[in-house]
């Protein structure tokens, strides 16, 4: 189908009112966005005049037509089957033909944290704003929307030990993060509004955000495989995993996990050592 044709107003109407039941649910409007742009290019497709008139066996075969990677299929069923949800809910199906789209196991990627040369490099090449940035994702673990959305006079809170950081995660939530003195210096003096202040009065999209780092630190590097090098770096000095996980705002342990890349040398340092003794104790009997 041709992904140029517009939204049918039939689809825009309870698309609309499905964006206002998640804000009114407190979702964040990246979420929000993501999720109707799904059901946007679903209604696009020209499948059925309304989305209650779309059947089951028609849903499967416009997803499976789809050479989407495991993720972003992830996204699109995730989308699908809450729009249909939110649907039957609100009076508007009796049936729920999103629930016949199968389950889509997650990938499990490795991780790839930022090399810390390239890291420093960028940091110290590129200019003020973009520059820290880089800073608080790498040296704070945040994501690229809650370093977009940071607003200094809100966020900085003072406790008896220092300064900290309000970031506000995914799903409204919301995580206090300890801020070197270096980093809090640079905030205490920004202006008045959002750190990253766009063109419209609001802060800059947590897109654009992403967009400065990724071409601060070339090499094919993104602004992800920052909170990778954070996740690392402080797992290697702490050895606490529960820590890196609330560092990171995670919801599950299992998803930090993720994050944690294990330094080849020491695990060859590891094995050699355990190694020789097995020897060792072989020649002994």
């Amino acid at each position: 189908m041709n992904s140029n044709h517009s939204v049918p107003t039939t689809w825009q109407h309870d698309i609309d009112a499905w964006s206002v039941a998640m804000t009114g649910m407190r979702l964040s409007s990246e979420t929000i966005g993501l999720r109707t742009a799904h059901i946007r290019r679903l209604a696009r497709s020209s499948l059925a005049p309304t989305p209650w008139t779309l059947t089951s066996s028609e849903l499967l075969d416009w997803t499976g037509r789809h050479d989407w990677k495991r993720e972003t299929a992830r996204a699109m069923r995730s989308s699908i089957r809450r729009f249909w949800a939110w649907g039957a809910q609100a009076g508007h199906t009796d049936v729920d033909v999103a629930l016949a789209l199968p389950g889509i196991r997650p990938e499990q990627p490795r991780p790839r944290p930022a090399a810390p040369d390239t890291v420093r490099t960028a940091v110290t090449n590129a200019e003020p704003r973009v520059a820290l940035m880089l800073r608080l994702a790498n040296e704070l673990g945040m994501r690229r929307g809650e370093v977009s959305r940071v607003h200094p006079e809100n966020d900085l809170v003072r406790d008896l030990v220092g300064w900290s950081l309000v970031a506000h995660g995914k799903g409204m939530h919301k995580r206090v993060l300890p801020l070197p003195e270096s980093l809090a210096d640079v905030l205490l003096r920004a202006p008045v509004g959002y750190l990253f202040p766009g063109p419209n009065g609001e802060h800059l999209s947590p897109h654009w955000v992403g967009t400065l780092v990724r071409r601060a630190l070339g090499n094919g590097t993104t602004m992800h495989q920052l909170r990778h090098l954070c996740a690392t770096e402080l797992h290697n000095e702490t050895h606490d995993l529960r820590l890196v996980q609330t560092v990171l705002g995670h919801a599950s342990v299992a998803t930090t996990q993720r994050y944690i890349a294990v330094d080849d040398s020491q695990m060859r340092e590891a094995m050699l050592v355990r190694s020789h003794r097995w020897a060792s104790e072989a020649k002994a009997t």
